[in-house]
């Protein structure tokens, strides 16, 4: 873009400026809420000042409570009583410099009828893009009209040209050039004929998706209508965490120290201390393995052929986390399970997709790529990953701006430099896992990777599923830089360092419909295309609106973007 400079609108005085009101959705988690606050104020305030500039004030919906430290929406009834008090036609801004709960502002914005904007920070310790991310998936499978910004700095000319717009207009464009539909794409027949395979066995043979408890931490993005799923060949199996607590606590010690002793066999190295309130312990972790194996044996009694276990409600005041067990799960070198009474292997051989925070659309994907990589001869090991920060390589490793792909705890070693020998064990930070546990954490290797994401469409009331897939490269960075973007992000996590081919940040932010990415190798470059052209066919066929959102390495630079001029 070229340089300008941004003139605000004349305005007669701070009294006569025109209001737009700013909500700010956050945690269940009221520790999360205080921790976060200060940078919350700091986004705020900078926004307030773009406001003024432009001639316009910001008035707060909701004040800050100084009994809980903090001024954010912390349930959905709280919500709900905002907005209550709110001009339905007035304009509101939701900003969020924080990881935040859709479904509080999700029934106050669903009436709301003047125009919306979503708006984040750009860090990596403060992730309020991911948070946004979310709150844009949601708003969109609901059918609400909104407009999305987000900025390194928010005072910067294009930000407040951008801005400007949406006080104008109640819109704000976005470049989606990148945006292929399937029909414009010529896919092989042989891999055509390959996908319509996939497809029409998963529609007569079906396959059911184990749900430990329905919907994470406000993620309504996250849950697909029971009618378009069941258009897939996929059924819900709707399990409980109660079930699952029960089984985790029937497992005899000594089948969770043959887990145990499987993964520090594998190379797994746990970082142990002796304070159970900040460090990880051995005890943590057999409770984990004790999970594993209930976990397998559940969904061996349901016949499930994935499983999502929700954990952040209910789980989390009753076990450690999750995600060892996640992470185990997705990858075929695990430590095996047999069913009470037996000695055979349950689920042999292979992952058990797990799909974290029971995000089905990732449950879906997941499955989809299992069998798509399988009949191509492809790693089968998949997993989301948040869509967490980005960067330019300061190690100028690269001259590329690189994404931080990150999941909260538990990646397959599979797509680990060394493997399980590369997996290591950290305990689950405190403000969010208060029972501790520990992370399945690594860095991903090199090489080149499909990604996806299904997600569901809302127009005139009338729901879809769609996909939207691309390509990308993992690069490997210096540990100097890794460990920097881990110490800006959430260090005890598996990290990803991807370049997308195709598309740039903005083009990713502007249209992606959730915090979570799926991701998934390839052998090689030939063959990632090749896994991207069935997965899309497979999708197509099941009824879904596919496109193609980057794929060609020589696509555009992810370094433009447009909060970058002036």
């Amino acid at each position: 873009m070229p340089k300008t400079s941004f003139r605000p609108k004349a305005a007669a005085g701070a009294a006569h400026k025109r209001p737009v009101v700013l909500v700010a959705s956050g945690d269940l988690r009221e520790e999360a809420n205080r921790v976060c606050w200060p940078a919350q104020q700091a986004l705020e305030a900078d926004v307030g000042r773009a406001l003024s500039a432009a001639g316009w004030k910001m008035e707060r919906g909701h004040a800050p409570a100084k009994a809980r430290g903090h001024g954010f929406i912390a349930s959905a009834r709280e919500g709900i009583d905002v907005f209550a008090t709110i001009d339905p036609t007035a304009r509101v801004i939701v900003a969020e410099a924080v990881w935040q709960y859709s479904n509080h502002v999700l029934p106050g914005l669903s009436t709301h009828t003047g125009p919306i904007l979503t708006l984040a920070n750009w860090s990596g310790q403060w992730p309020g893009l991911v948070g946004m991310l979310n709150l844009n998936g949601s708003l969109t499978k609901a059918g609400v009209s909104y407009a999305t910004l987000w900025a390194d700095d928010f005072s910067s000319p294009s930000f407040h040209r951008h801005l400007q717009a949406w006080l104008d207009t109640g819109h704000v464009h976005h470049d989606t050039s990148h945006v292929v539909p399937i029909e414009q794409v010529a896919i092989p027949r042989k891999l055509a004929q390959t996908a319509d395979a996939i497809a029409v066995d998963l529609v007569r043979r079906k396959a059911l998706m184990g749900i430990f408890d329905e919907g994470c931490m406000g993620m309504f993005n996250a849950i697909i209508p029971d009618r378009l799923l069941h258009a897939t060949g996929v059924f819900k199996e709707r399990l409980s965490q109660s079930a699952l607590y029960h089984a985790t606590m029937q497992v005899p010690d000594g089948e969770a120290r043959d887990v145990f002793r499987w993964l520090e066999k594998a190379g797994m190295h746990f970082h142990f201390g002796r304070d159970e309130a900040r460090d990880l312990t051995r005890a943590q972790v057999l409770l984990q393995c004790k999970m594993y194996i209930a976990t397998v044996r559940l969904a061996d009694r349901y016949g499930c052929d994935c499983v999502g276990i929700q954990y952040q409600q209910g789980l989390k005041d009753l076990l450690p986390a999750s995600d060892l067990v996640e992470g185990m799960l997705n990858d075929s070198k695990r430590p095996p399970v047999a069913a009470e009474g037996s000695s055979k292997p349950l689920f042999k051989g292979r992952p058990l997709v797990h799909f974290n925070e029971v995000d089905e659309c990732a449950g879906l994907d997941g499955l989809i790529t299992q069998r798509v990589h399988e009949a191509l001869g492809e790693p089968v090991e998949n997993t989301l990953h948040d869509i967490r920060w980005g960067d330019w390589d300061l190690s100028r490793s690269t001259d590329q701006w690189v994404w931080v792909f990150e999941i909260s705890g538990g990646a397959p070693p599979a797509h680990f430099v060394s493997g399980w020998k590369g997996a290591h064990g950290y305990r689950q930070p405190p403000m969010y896992f208060r029972l501790g546990g520990s992370t399945l954490a690594g860095v991903s290797k090199p090489g080149e990777i499909v990604w996806s994401r299904i997600w569901v469409d809302c127009v005139a009331g009338i729901e879809k599923l769609c996909m939207d897939i691309g390509r990308a490269h993992v690069v490997a960075l210096p540990a100097e830089e890794t460990q920097r973007r881990l110490e800006a992000t959430t260090k005890q996590w598996p990290i990803m360092h991807a370049i997308t081919y195709g598309i740039s940040r903005d083009q990713m932010m502007a249209r992606h419909k959730a915090n979570h990415i799926q991701v998934a190798y390839a052998k090689d470059a030939a063959g990632a295309d090749r896994a991207a052209l069935v997965k899309a066919a497979v999708a197509r066929s099941l009824g879904m609106e596919v496109c193609f959102c980057g794929t060609r390495a020589a696509g555009i630079s992810p370094a433009l973007r447009w909060d970058a001029v002036g």
